[in-house]
């Protein structure tokens, strides 16, 4: 067993079972990845894939549990390449990030900017998805950190800490009649077409659900992934908006009406996430702490090393700044 088959067996599974896509990935030749895996699997005694033809159809059982350890293993090797990194050059490397829209546009660019700073020869690389999306790009090991709000089932085995929290807003434009009608209530905002994020709140509670509890119905028009659009949409009147506290900006919105609406819907809670068994470097660790002040490397390093349970006890008495 040679860990190159393992290079292929993973690339393959992560390719959706299309060796040519594979090899492509791994920039070589289509029929050296299918005698690499026979080869696995003739000193193996048993199949890791079905086959039709010439075409992989599924994961055995057996080929499932292969997959799982050879991604340990080489999740395991580029932890050993990182520490040779780490202690012969602690200025370079890469850093890829997984994050939604709202995360990438509004918050990360102060943050980048600062550790390109200090850091100019790490290559960044910023993946933005919904919550499913990160989610599948951690399980591929696509992404060194994961940045979401809300969907902490989707990230089971990973560690996520808690970095700050945030307030939806209503935004309408200048002379609309929730501008001038006071504190904002449930009951007035269900008079108006709702435009907000796909999915709603990802939060301790729906958009749907807060407006029934109170005896109402919200009439959501329009639901996009981008802050930016549900403002455009907001600008052309087709309802009003609710986004993210840090997505309303006061020079680039001053054609709109921001609203207070944290009475109205919880508080939520931006994490970031990465694999237990991940060697964090030395930038990692700065990236982190740019993120959030309060995640220093002791504080890091005790979360990796506990369970859920412990991480929430570490936090628990914790006041997360608010965005």
């Amino acid at each position: 067993m040679k860990l190159h088959q393992l290079r292929y067996l993973a690339a393959v599974a992560q390719n959706g079972l299309n060796i040519t896509a594979a090899a492509q990935k791994l920039h070589t030749s289509q029929p050296g990845v299918s005698k690499q895996i026979k080869l696995l699997e003739d000193e193996l005694g048993f199949q890791i894939f079905a086959r039709d033809g010439r075409t992989l159809t599924h994961v055995t059982p057996a080929g499932e549990q292969v997959i799982e350890r050879a991604l340990r293993i080489l999740r395991e090797v580029q932890s050993i390449r990182s520490l040779s990194e780490e202690w012969r050059d602690e200025a370079s490397g890469s850093l890829s990030l997984g994050t939604t829209h709202t995360q990438a546009r509004y918050v990360l660019p102060a943050v980048l900017k600062t550790f390109r700073d200090h850091y100019p020869h790490i290559r960044l690389h910023l993946h933005q998805g919904t919550a499913e999306q990160i989610a599948e790009m951690a399980d591929l090991d696509r992404i060194d950190f994961a940045i979401n709000t809300g969907s902490q089932e989707l990230f089971a085995d990973m560690v996520l800490l808690p970095c700050y929290q945030w307030h939806r807003r209503v935004v309408v434009p200048q002379g609309h009649p929730l501008a001038s009608a006071g504190k904002l209530t449930l009951k007035a905002l269900a008079e108006h077409p709702i435009i907000t994020y796909v999915f709603s709140f990802s939060g301790p509670s729906s958009l749907q659900e807060i407006f029934a509890r109170a005896g109402l119905a919200a009439d959501v028009a329009l639901t996009a992934r981008d802050a930016d659009v549900i403002k455009t949409y907001v600008r052309l009147g087709l309802g009003v908006g609710i986004v993210a506290s840090m997505a309303v900006e006061a020079a680039e919105d001053s054609d709109l009406v921001s609203l207070d609406a944290s009475h109205l819907f919880p508080a939520h809670t931006t994490w970031v996430g990465f694999r237990r068994d991940m060697l964090l470097r030395k930038y990692m660790y700065e990236f982190l702490q740019l993120f959030a002040p309060h995640l220093t490397r002791r504080l890091v390093d005790r979360a990796q090393a506990g369970d859920a349970a412990e991480i929430a006890a570490l936090f628990a008495d914790l006041e997360l700044p608010l965005r």
